[in-house]
């Protein structure tokens, strides 16, 4: 237990406690604790994903807004993120801000399994497998044909990805699972 605490340190979090994160509304609706993105790794989500200019890009999950501001800034898209955390909501809205994208990036405050995801092209997540798999009925009913889901790390049990991403960073490999949503019936 004492290696994966310090592990946790060294990696600058920790998991918050089940009693603390029972505390607050927004903690018992989140699916995932908080895991910052490492850049490089916003970086080939979106590539992976095939972002183009003027696509909407979801990331559910949010946090700081990192994957939201890259969206918007480097892969010139319409960028929108979806955060339950107040305190995130406010800092990912403030980078926006420092970075003169709010035409072009938002941050709502909310629960991503109640977003209307319908303008999606891509969307982007990181969250638990099991979570991935609340999210499924409402990003297979939402999401048009042809949109792009690109999750980091976790699975969307059930669906065949069109391809699977390897990248390194932060000493180990992460995993970026793409998938397309199929032509309707």
């Amino acid at each position: 237990m004492r290696t994966l605490l310090t592990l946790c340190l060294l990696a600058g979090f920790l998991w918050p406690a089940p009693a603390a994160a029972a505390q607050t509304p927004e903690a018992s609706k989140s699916l995932a604790p908080w895991v910052p993105t490492p850049p490089e790794i916003v970086d080939k989500l979106l590539e992976a994903g095939e972002v183009k200019a003027n696509e909407v890009v979801y990331d559910l999950g949010a946090g700081d807004g990192r994957v939201v501001i890259a969206a918007a800034k480097k892969f010139k898209a319409r960028a929108v993120g979806v955060e339950i955390s107040p305190k995130l909501v406010e800092t990912a809205m403030q980078r926006i801000k420092e970075e003169g994208l709010e035409d072009r990036a938002k941050i709502i405050h909310g629960d991503l399994r109640e977003v209307d995801l319908s303008p999606a092209d891509v969307v982007v997540l990181y969250l638990l497998t099991s979570s991935n798999e609340l999210l499924r009925p409402n990003l297979e009913k939402s999401l048009k044909a042809g949109a792009r889901v690109v999750s980091h790390d976790f699975e969307v049990r059930g669906w065949n990805p069109v391809r699977v991403v390897l990248a390194q960073a932060h000493g180990r490999v992460h995993s970026i699972y793409v998938y397309k949503m199929p032509v309707s019936k």
